[in-house]
Formats: structure tokens, sequence, C-alpha cells
């Protein structure tokens, strides 16, 4: 692709997971902040242990980081103007999957740029 196509093609996918992973975040940091406090409270290491909400709340915010990743590098590939459509398919693929087992969360907001990442428009 030649340079004046590189930065002219739209730029939203990997800045709408960065956008994603950033109120993600967000929330943990208001919502979950007395069990975040139990894992400080406990030396962090091994802290979470056997329990299932200290489980669930670090996996939460874990998947926020992994997300701004996500974003950070289809963002990059944007830029190039070689966003891979395989990374459209397997956001895709995740968010069916998140969506199905939890259906009231916001995994609904992956889906725009991964449909657009999957089936992108022709160009022309």
């Amino acid at each position: 692709m030649d340079e004046a196509a590189r930065t002219t093609a739209p730029r939203w996918r990997g800045r709408w997971l960065l956008g994603v992973a950033a109120v993600h975040t967000a929330f943990a940091a208001v919502v979950l902040q007395e069990p975040l406090r139990a894992l400080v409270a406990r030396g962090v290491v091994d802290a979470v242990g056997d329990d299932p909400t200290l489980n669930g709340v670090t996996w939460f915010v874990f998947f926020g980081g992994a997300l701004a990743l996500a974003g950070l590098a289809i963002d990059a590939l944007e830029r190039l103007g070689a966003a891979p459509r395989a990374a459209g398919v397997a956001l895709l693929a995740m968010t069916a999957i998140g969506v199905i087992l939890m259906p009231l969360s916001g995994l609904w907001l992956i889906a725009p740029p991964a449909l657009s990442l999957a089936w992108p428009r022709p160009r022309g």
C-alpha cells in the first residue's frame, strides 16, 4: 500500500479497542475497589489463592490490559494499512463466546471493530 493510502485509511478499530479497554479498567478501579484492596492487603504475591471473587477480579483487570495490547497492535497495523482479517475473526469469536456466557456485559462493545476487521469494506 502506498504512503498516501496509509495515511488516509481510517484508523478507528484499534483506537476503539483502546477506549473500551480504558473504560473497562476504569470500571474495575471504581467498582471493584474492595477486592482490589484485598489483593494488596494480602501482599499481592499469591494473594488470589482459592478465592473465586479475587480470581474473577484479577482476570477482569487482566482482560483490560490484554484488550489494550490488542488495540495498540491493531492501531499500529492500521497505520501501516495492514490490519489482518484474522484478528477480526478471532476478536469476533471471542466476543461471541463471551456474549453467550454473559449477555449483559460490555463484550458487545468489541463487536463493531471485530466485524469491521473480519469483513472490511472494499476500497474503491
